[in-house]
């Protein structure tokens, strides 16, 4: 199976030619606008795009096929960040699904980033309105080392209902590389049987 991806991330603050205050920062709106085309070899071929929109401390995010096929979630949350030695983002959300699967789902973003270190994970709870019995934890996890500057490589899991696979939570390698606002990222899931690849590509802006 395979799957390729085209993303691209939340944008953060700009660096220009000239200083920018904090209070601007906190006016000033970010976006990022995602395509993710998975490409699989053993079932249908199905795009996730997302959506979000960043003012302060304000997070705005649209996605769709992320939690079923079909499905489109709407989502609204708080991000805090801090930390000099140790940095950290977090990000709680509260989203709404519909479509083929809908419901309720709390959630958040998380990051954690110490020297050359960073771990980053996404997880919500899709409480199924439909029935019951269906409702799902959903997670990736990353866990990189950035060597030098525009490098990083590391361990990554998932847990998604959205494909089909033999293991209930996948585990895989990551290798990346960066480029002023481009980021490129390859995953190679579950390696010893049942292998999957994600190629990410990110634009911020």
């Amino acid at each position: 199976m395979m799957a390729v991806v085209l993303a691209s991330v939340p944008a953060r603050a700009q660096t220009t030619g000239t200083p920018v205050s904090p209070a601007a920062e906190e006016t000033a709106w970010s976006f990022s606008v995602a395509a993710s085309t998975y490409v699989l070899s053993d079932d249908s071929n199905y795009v996730q795009p997302t959506i979000t929109a960043d003012r302060g401390w304000l997070h705005l995010e649209a996605r769709g096929n992320y939690e079923g096929l079909n499905t489109g979630s709407a989502w609204m949350g708080v991000s805090f960040s801090g930390g000099r030695t140790v940095e950290f983002e977090l990000t709680p959300m509260l989203g709404g699904v519909f479509g083929d699967t809908a419901g309720v789902a709390p959630g958040f973003k998380a990051s954690l980033g110490w020297r050359k270190l960073a771990l980053y994970g996404e997880s919500e709870y899709v409480f199924d309105s439909h029935n019951g019995e269906d409702s799902f934890f959903y997670n990736w996890s990353e866990l990189t080392l950035a060597p030098v500057e525009r490098f990083r490589f590391g361990l990554v899991t998932q847990r998604t209902r959205v494909y089909q696979s033999d293991r209930e939570i996948q585990r895989g390698v990551i290798a990346g590389f960066s480029f002023k606002r481009l980021n490129v990222t390859s995953y190679i899931f579950n390696p010893d049987k049942d292998t999957r690849f994600v190629l990410a590509v990110e634009l911020t802006f």
